[in-house]
């Protein structure tokens, strides 16, 4: 079985949305992206690196931020540790890292909380904290994994703009089920179905296959819809879960 097949891909600056069933081989994309994994035939090329090899997924992680949907922290940790922890696994130089951890702490709105342990922070706060140890090391490519679940509708509003903010930095790549996400904060979207890319464009593209008017989650339901053939319908205000 072929989780992915001849899949081109570019991201631009700002952020991209990739959407699709289960199945579709967005985990497979997202683990090779972030180098969790190798082909198990063919070859990836990623920021210009193409090949196999430790110095190759070396060089690429100095390059590569990524939030998992869930991420493992030493819960006596304080924030500022584990920010400056996950600074030193991505080799940011030792004079760098008070100021990349400074900084990327202050792009979250957790300065206030940086003596804090991570087993005293509520979800939203670790989210923050994990965009913080995705961007600590100032990547090229951030990716994006489902950040949004389990959010409250207020810190998913916030989350909102935070991702925004990280667009105008770096190429943002959003893996996500939720069609108002995707319409509120993304530039532009690409669909897998079965292993290939159905579609890449922006949002109002998408949107536009399906006759819709407005670019808005249920746009965003009726294009993806349009694509999928009407398979699998998700819940209200989701796609391709």
């Amino acid at each position: 079985m072929v989780a992915l097949d001849r899949v081109s891909l570019g991201f631009p600056a700002g952020v991209t949305a990739l959407l699709g069933p289960n199945g579709a081989g967005k985990s497979t994309l997202l683990s090779l992206l972030s180098t969790a994994r190798t082909p198990d035939e063919g070859s990836v090329t990623l920021l210009g690196e193409q090949g196999r090899g430790r110095a190759r997924v070396r060089r690429l992680r100095e390059r590569i931020g990524v939030l998992p949907q869930a991420f493992g922290y030493h819960p006596r940790f304080t924030v500022e540790e584990f920010v400056t922890y996950a600074a030193w696994l991505r080799n940011v130089p030792a004079g760098d890292r008070a100021g990349r951890v400074a900084d990327a702490l202050a792009l979250v709105d957790m300065t206030a909380y940086r003596d804090r342990r991570m087993r005293e922070l509520s979800g939203g706060m670790l989210r923050r904290v994990g965009i913080a140890q995705a961007v600590v090391n100032q990547p090229e490519l951030v990716l994006l994994d489902e950040p949004t679940v389990g959010l409250d509708p207020a810190q998913r509003v916030g989350f909102r703009e935070l991702i925004e903010r990280l667009g105008e930095r770096s190429a943002v790549v959003l893996s996500t089920h939720l069609a108002e996400d995707v319409a509120h904060v993304c530039d532009r979207v690409s669909v897998l179905l079965a292993g290939r890319v159905r579609f890449t464009g922006t949002v109002g593209e998408l949107c536009a296959l399906a006759g819709a008017g407005k670019v808005d989650g249920t746009g965003v339901e009726a294009g993806y819809l349009h694509l999928a053939g009407g398979a699998g319908d998700p819940e209200p205000g989701e796609v391709g879960r």
